[in-house]
C-alpha cells in the first residue's frame, strides 16, 4: 500500500527533504513579497470597483466622493503597514496577531484573533479564486457554465504547488504577481502622460453610459451612511496584511528586519496601484452598477441581462491602452493570473498559524508536523478543503463571498494593536534608558492610533455589511472558537490524566501474575512460532485459546493438537452465533473479574505481506480484536509477526531502490562524495 501511494505522491509533491535542509526553504525579500503580500496586491483588481458599486447607488454624481475615499484607505492602509513593523520586531516568532494578543490580552482575546484570521483565510482563497474564475470566464464560455468544478480544480493545484513546499510555490508565482505590478505602474505611468502631457481624451467603454440611481439625492445620515459602505468596501485592499507578521519564520535572517521591509514595500506598491486606479476610473468615465442590466442606460435604454460589466482595472486598460493592444492583452492575463495566487497568501499564513495553535493545543496536532516538503502539509489541505467547500456553497459566487470579506482581518488587526498598546505600557514601566523609552513611546503612539481606526472601521464594517453577510464570518468565528476551545479542553484533560505523579501509585505496583493467552485459529508456522514466544515469556500460566465457529475444524484442531504433543493446554470457546471477537473479549474480561491484580497478555499471531491487495485478504480479524482490547484495562496485546515469502520480495524491491542510482549519478558521483571532492580541490 505504501509503494502504490508513494509513487505518485512523489510525481506530484517532488523528493521529501531532509529537515536539516529547512534552512534552504527560508524566502529572500523578492520572493517574500509576491508570497505573502499577493493578496493585498492583487485586491486592487477588484477594490476600486467596489468603491465605485456602492457609490453607484446614488447614480454618477457620488463619483467624486471617490478620492477622498480612497484618501481614507490609503491613511488606513499606512496606519496599519507602520503598526504591524511593529509587531515583527516586537514578535518575530510568527504568531502575529494571535502571538501579540495572547500574551498581552489573554487567551480569550488571542483565541479570537486566532479565530477570526482562520476565517479570513478560508476566505481569502475562495474569494481570490471565485473572482478570478469570473475574469477569466469573460474570455472562456467554459469556465462560466462551469464555475464551481473550475474553481475547485484551481485549488486542487494551488493545494498541489504549495505541497511542494512555499520556497518552490513561491518562485513560481513571483512571475506573474511581478507582471501584474509592472502592468498597473505602466498603466498608471501611460495614463498619467497621455492625460497631463499630451492632453489626450481617455475614455472607457462605459463612459456614454448613465447610470440610473437607486436613491436620488441622498444627504445627511444616508449619505454618510453610504460614504461609510464605499469605504469599508474599498477597505478590501488591506486583506492580507497581516500575513507577513503570521510568516516572519519564514523569511531569511535578519528576519525582523526583512519582514519590515517587506511589509513596507507592500504598503507603498499597493497604496499607490489602488489610487492610480480611482485616478484613472474617474479620468476615463468608468460607469459600474450594482445591477448593471437595470441601472445602466445607453441612449435611454437599460442594457439589458446580456450585458456583461466588466471589472474597473479592465476598463482602465481599454481606455489607456486601448482594446486588444498588446499591453491590454498582459495585463487582462496578469490580472486574472493573480486573483488566482492571491490565494496564496492564505496557503502561507493559514498552515503557519494552524502550527502555532496546534503547539498551543488549541488545534490536532498533527497541523504541528511538517511534511514531505518541509511544509504544513495537513494544515495546507484542511485549508484547501473548507475553501472548497466555501466555493462549492456559494457557487464560486465572488459578489456574494465579497460580502463576508474583511470582519475577520479587522477583528485582528483591533485586537493585535490593543494588544501593542498593552506590550508597550508592561516594557515602559521597567524601561529606564531614555532613548528607548522615547522608541517605546513612539511605537505606543502607532499602535494606538492604529488600534483605534481599525476599532473603528470595524464597526463601520459590522454596521454596513452584517446584513449582507458578514454574519456569516462572525458565525464561522464562533465556530472555530468553540471547536478550539474543546480542542483544548480535552488535551488538557488528557494531559491532567496520563501526568505521572511524584508518589507511588498503581501504575507502579507489579502485576501479582501474569496470565498469557495465545489465540490460534490451526496448528501453523505462524501459530509455533507465537507459542514459542509466548513461552520465552515465562508467564505464570500459558494457555491456547481458540472460537469454535465450525465443529469439524475444532474437532480436527484437538486431534492434531494432540498428535503433535504440544505442552500447552488448548482452550476452545463455543460461539452458537459464530462470532470470534466477541467471545475472546468476554473470556479475557473474566480472567480480569477473577484475579483485578493479575494482567492478562493476549498474544496474536499475524501474515505479514507484501503487496496491498492482500491486506484485504489477510488480519481484518486480528486488527478488529486489537482495536476491541485496546478499550479493555488490564490487558496487554502482543503481535506476533510471520512474513511470508511476499513480504521478503517487498524487502527486496525496497532495497534496490534504495541502492538505485538516477541516471547520470554513477558519472557525477553521490552528492556527499562530490562535495567532499570539491572542497578537497579547492583545498589544494
Amino acid at each position: 500500500m505504501s509503494k502504490l501511494t508513494d509513487v505518485p505522491k512523489r510525481i506530484l509533491i517532488g523528493r521529501a527533504l531532509r529537515s536539516d535542509r529547512l534552512g534552504e526553504t527560508l524566502l529572500p525579500k523578492r520572493i517574500a513579497l509576491p508570497v505573502f503580500a499577493s493578496d493585498p496586491l492583487s485586491s486592487v483588481a477588484y477594490a476600486p470597483g467596489e468603491v465605485l458599486l456602492v457609490l453607484s447607488i446614488a447614480g454618477v454624481t457620488a463619483y467624486h466622493y471617490s478620492p477622498w475615499i480612497a484618501v481614507a484607505v490609503v491613511v488606513l492602509m499606512f496606519t496599519v503597514v507602520a503598526s504591524y513593523r511593529q509587531n515583527v520586531h516586537a514578535y518575530p516568532s510568527g504568531g502575529g496577531d494571535y502571538e501579540v494578543a495572547n500574551t498581552n490580552l489573554g487567551p480569550k482575546a488571542g483565541l479570537t484573533v486566532a479565530s477570526a484570521l482562520l476565517v479570513d483565510y478560508v476566505l481569502t482563497v475562495a474569494v481570490s479564486i471565485s473572482s478570478g474564475i469570473e475574469n477569466l470566464g469573460s474570455a472562456v464560455p467554459f469556465v462560466v457554465e462551469h464555475k464551481v468544478l473550475c474553481a475547485i480544480g484551481v485549488i486542487v493545484l494551488l493545494t498541489l504547488m504549495n505541497l511542494r513546499g512555499v520556497k518552490e510555490s513561491g518562485s513560481l508565482f513571483a512571475i506573474p504577481t511581478y507582471v501584474f505590478v509592472f502592468g498597473v505602474f505602466t498603466m498608471i505611468a501611460w495614463g498619467a502622460f497621455r492625460g497631463l502631457v499630451l492632453d489626450d481624451t481617455m475614455r472607457a467603454p462605459t463612459a456614454d453610459y448613465v447610470i440610473k440611481p437607486e436613491h436620488q439625492g441622498l444627504a445627511g445620515f444616508a449619505l454618510v451612511f453610504l460614504l461609510l459602505r464605499a469605504f469599508s468596501s474599498g477597505c478590501a485592499a488591506l486583506t492580507g496584511v497581516e500575513a507577513i507578521s503570521n510568516g516572519v519564520p519564514a523569511f531569511r535572517k535578519p528576519k525582523s528586519k526583512n519582514a519590515a521591509t517587506t511589509l513596507a514595500m507592500m504598503g507603498l506598491l499597493a497604496v499607490t496601484m489602488f489610487c492610480g486606479i480611482i485616478a484613472l476610473a474617474a479620468a476615463t468615465d468608468v460607469r459600474m452598477a450594482e445591477d448593471p442590466a437595470k441601472d445602466l442606460i445607453h441612449n435611454g435604454v437599460p442594457l439589458g441581462p446580456d450585458y456583461v460589466q466588466n471589472p474597473v482595472i479592465s476598463q482602465v486598460a481599454e481606455a489607456v491602452f486601448g482594446k486588444g493592444s498588446f499591453l491590454f492583452i498582459i495585463l487582462a492575463a496578469a490580472t486574472a493570473l493573480v486573483l488566482f495566487l492571491a490565494a496564496n497568501t492564505a496557503y502561507n499564513g493559514f498552515p503557519l498559524l494552524g502550527s502555532i495553535l496546534a503547539q498551543d493545543r488549541y488545534l490536532p496536532r498533527q497541523l504541528h508536523t511538517r511534511g514531505d516538503r518541509l511544509a504544513f502539509s495537513n494544515g495546507i489541505v484542511l485549508l484547501a478543503g473548507a475553501a472548497g467547500l466555501l466555493v462549492g456553497i456559494y457557487g464560486a459566487d465572488s459578489t456574494r463571498l465579497i460580502q463576508l470579506y474583511i470582519v475577520g482581518v479587522f477583528v485582528s488587526f483591533t485586537l493585535s494593536q490593543t494588544g501593542m498598546v498593552r506590550h508597550w505600557n508592561r516594557h515602559l514601566a521597567t524601561e529606564k534608558d531614555q532613548a528607548k523609552r522615547r522608541h517605546m513611546i513612539r511605537s505606543r503612539a502607532i499602535n494606538a492610533f492604529g488600534a483605534f481606526f481599525t476599532g473603528l472601521v470595524l464597526v463601520v464594517v459590522l454596521l454596513t455589511k452584517f446584513t449582507h453577510g458578514a454574519w456569516v464570518a462572525l458565525l464561522g468565528m464562533v465556530i472555530f472558537y468553540a471547536t478550539m476551545t474543546a480542542i483544548r479542553k480535552h488535551y488538557d484533560r488528557v494531559a491532567a490524566e496520563i501526568a505521572a505523579p511524584e508518589g507511588p501509585t498503581d501504575d507502579l505496583v507489579r502485576p501479582s501474575r501474569v496470565h498469557s493467552v495465545v489465540l490460534i485459529s490451526k496448528i501453523h508456522r505462524p501459530t509455533l512460532r507465537a507459542l514459542a514466544y509466548a513461552k520465552l515469556m515465562r508467564s505464570d500460566t500459558l494457555e491456547a485459546l481458540s472460537v469454535n465457529v465450525d465443529p469439524a475444524e475444532t474437532k480436527a484442531l484437538r486431534e492434531e493438537w494432540e498428535r503433535r504433543g504440544i505442552d500447552v493446554p488448548l482452550k476452545v470457546l463455543d460461539s452458537p452465533y459464530r462470532e470470534i471477537t466477541r467471545p475472546i473479549i468476554e473470556y479475557v474480561k473474566s480472567l480480569r473479574k477473577e484475579s483485578p491484580r493479575d494482567a492478562v497478555s493476549v498474544i496474536i499471531p499475524e501474515y505479514v505481506v507484501g503487496h496491498w491487495y492482500e491486506h484485504l485478504l489477510h488480519n481484518q480479524s486480528a486488527l478488529r480484536l486489537k482495536g476491541r482490547l485496546l478499550f479493555t484495562p488490564g490487558i496487554m496485546v502482543t503481535s506476533v509477526p510471520y512474513q511470508l515469502q511476499s513480504s521478503e520480495a517487498a524487502k527486496r524491491r525496497a532495497r534496490r531502490q534504495q541502492d538505485w542510482n538516477a541516471p547520470g549519478s554513477v558519472r557525477r558521483g553521490p552528492a556527499q562524495v562530490r562535495s567532499k571532492e570539491s572542497s578537497e580541490h579547492k583545498s589544494s
